[in-house]
């Protein structure tokens, strides 16, 4: 394949990807403009244990803002083991806590636990990696009932050939709502986030990638939309 194929194909799907918003009227909408930083860790369990080499572990945390730049309104704390059954898929099981701090709303302290599936999938025009998780969110005010979230993300990352160390990036991850809960909202469409950026690898060890963030939300009665304009930032360190 040539290098002019290889860069429209990779174009294409870059494009591709980015364009998996829902459509809706600007007037429809609130929108807003903020950014999300996070630094995420995975390594091999056999620093531990060399029995251990299948195992995996994952540890990332994220801090956001909205109201353009001016407001913290919630972070993320998420911890995973895993066990690779090949070089390309790996099974998860993991914990999310999700303090938020919304204007004008009362704090709130969510917590997730889920199973995750990825398979990576290099290519002729780039490395496709997709990932599905399935969260059971506990929030409050919920009482007993729990919401069931499945969300899907699909991933693409293509070196450019006259710098390989730079690799464009775009992904988009959907969610949905299973069932219905009193503060967990209606069941149905939930939101979707969408990226496009840049990634630098510096080593084996250290990758960051950077780049503009659409995440597009439904409310809990599926009536009023929200459109957040995000940049993203993001450390990814292997050991």
């Amino acid at each position: 394949m040539s290098k002019k194929t290889k860069w429209l194909k990779a174009s294409a799907v870059t494009l591709g990807l980015t364009c998996l918003l829902p459509v809706a009227k600007a007037d429809e909408l609130f929108q807003d403009a903020g950014s999300w930083l996070q630094v995420v860790g995975e390594g091999s369990l056999k620093a531990v244990d060399p029995s251990l080499e299948k195992g995996r572990i994952w540890v990332e945390g994220q801090s956001r803002f909205d109201d353009n730049w001016n407001h913290w309104y919630q972070g993320m704390v998420r911890t995973a083991i895993g066990y690779s059954l090949s070089d390309r898929a790996t099974i998860w099981a993991g914990y999310t806590w999700l303090p938020t701090q919304n204007i004008g709303k009362n704090y709130v302290s969510q917590q997730d636990v889920w199973p995750a599936f990825r398979y990576v999938l290099p290519t002729d025009v780039g490395t496709f990696t997709f990932r599905t998780m399935v969260e059971t969110n506990f929030i409050p005010g919920n009482g007993s009932d729990v919401r069931v979230r499945p969300r899907q993300m699909i991933r693409f990352l293509h070196p450019l050939e006259f710098e390989p160390r730079l690799s464009l990036i775009a992904w988009d991850e959907f969610f949905v709502r299973l069932n219905s809960t009193p503060k967990g909202g209606q069941s149905g469409f939930d939101q979707n986030r969408a990226f496009a950026g840049l990634g630098w690898t510096f080593n084996k060890n250290f990758r960051t990638e950077a780049g503009y963030m659409n995440q597009y939300l439904d409310d809990n009665t599926h009536t009023n939309n929200t459109m957040r304009h995000l940049i993203m930032g993001s450390l990814f360190v292997n050991f």
